[in-house]
C-alpha cells in the first residue's frame, strides 16, 4: 500500500517559502531596475528592459509592481532605507559627535561605493523621475537631519547657527556625490571623507578644528574590496 506521507526533500534541497521567493523576485527586478537606469537614464528604460535583465517574466513584474514607476520607487525607498540603517548602526557605536559623524558619513559613502547604480538611482535619476521620486528625495535628505543637528549642542555658537544649515548640509554632501556619480566614479567615492567631514564639522567647530579631525580621517572601501 503506497505511503500517503509528504515526501521530504532530499539532503541537501530545501523548500522555499513563497515569502522567500517573492522577496527574491523583488529584489532581483529592483536591482535590474537600478542597472538598466544607471545606463540609459529613467526615461530610456522600459519594463521589458526591466523584465529582460532580471531574466523574469513579464506578469511576474507585475505581479510586483504597478508600473515602472512604482518599481523605481522601491528601487529608491530600498537603497536610501539601507543607507540610512548603516548611517545609524556605525554612528550609534561612536560616544563623541564628531566622530559619529565622521563614522556616519564612512558608511554612507562606503554604501555608495558598494552600490553605485542603486545609490545613482537615488541621488541623480531620481530627480529626472516621477514627481513621487523627487518627494521622496527630498525626505530621505531630511532622514540625516537628527545626526547634524546633534553638533549644536557641542558647538560654542550653537544657538546662533541658522535654521536651515543640517538641510544645507546634507544637501551639500548630496551634491558632492551627484558630481561624482554623474562622471561615472564610484570608486573615488570614498576617498572624498576628509573633505566632506571637514565640510560638515566646520559651522559647528571652526574651521581649525573641523580641518584637524578631519585630516586624522582615513578614506572608505567597500567591504567587498578588503581583505
Amino acid at each position: 500500500m503506497a505511503s500517503k506521507a509528504t515526501p521530504r526533500p532530499l539532503p541537501g534541497q530545501h523548500q522555499l517559502s513563497r515569502e522567500f521567493i517573492a522577496q527574491h523576485q523583488r529584489a532581483r527586478i529592483v536591482s535590474a531596475l537600478a542597472l538598466e537606469v544607471s545606463e540609459k537614464g529613467y526615461r530610456g528604460v522600459t519594463v521589458a528592459d526591466i523584465v529582460k535583465r532580471a531574466g523574469i517574466a513579464r506578469n511576474t513584474f507585475y505581479e510586483n509592481f504597478g508600473s515602472k514607476e512604482d518599481c523605481f520607487l522601491a528601487a529608491q525607498q530600498f537603497a536610501m532605507s539601507t543607507a540610512l540603517s548603516r548611517v545609524v548602526e556605525a554612528a550609534g557605536e561612536i560616544d563623541d559627535w564628531p566622530h559619529q559623524v565622521e563614522a556616519g558619513l564612512a558608511a554612507f559613502l562606503r554604501y555608495v561605493a558598494e552600490e553605485p547604480a542603486l545609490a545613482r538611482t537615488c541621488m541623480v535619476d531620481a530627480l529626472a523621475a516621477a514627481p513621487a521620486s523627487v518627494r521622496y528625495y527630498e525626505e530621505s535628505m531630511q532622514a540625516f537631519v537628527s545626526l547634524f543637528r546633534l553638533g549644536r549642542d557641542v558647538s560654542p555658537h550653537g544657538q546662533e547657527l541658522p535654521d536651515t544649515l543640517e538641510e544645507a548640509l546634507i544637501g551639500g554632501v548630496f551634491w558632492i556625490l551627484y558630481q561624482r556619480l554623474m562622471v561615472d566614479e564610484p570608486e573615488a567615492i570614498g576617498e572624498l571623507l576628509p573633505e566632506v567631514l571637514e565640510f560638515a564639522l566646520t559651522p559647528y567647530l571652526g574651521a581649525v578644528a573641523a580641518r584637524a579631525i578631519a585630516s586624522e580621517a582615513d578614506g572608505v572601501s567597500p567591504r567587498h574590496d578588503r581583505a
